[in-house]
């Protein structure tokens, strides 16, 4: 999970001001985060069922999210996945 201070610092250099959590960019950021957060949790812990569903769930509302943004602004699309380094 990732903690309220990592949330603080993603809001601030995604969002358009410090408490701007709606954005589309802002989201997917968090959700990276908490995917590499759960990735390497299941590293270790490779039979743990319930924390891969919800790595499946995150992956998958990311890429909801994703295909939104690519619908809706392909440069701000293009830019996330650069900056957050998303492979396609």
């Amino acid at each position: 999970m990732v903690s309220k201070t990592q949330i603080e610092n993603i809001v601030k250099e995604y969002g358009a001001n410090g408490k701007d959590t709606g954005r589309a960019e802002v989201q997917i950021a968090i959700l990276t985060q908490d995917i590499q957060n759960l990735t390497e949790h299941l590293n270790l812990h490779k039979k743990d069922i319930t924390s891969r569903r919800s790595l499946l769930k995150k992956v998958a509302q990311r890429r909801h999210l994703l295909n939104f943004l690519l619908k809706k602004d392909v440069e701000r699309y293009k830019a996330v996945i650069e900056k957050l380094k998303i492979r396609k």
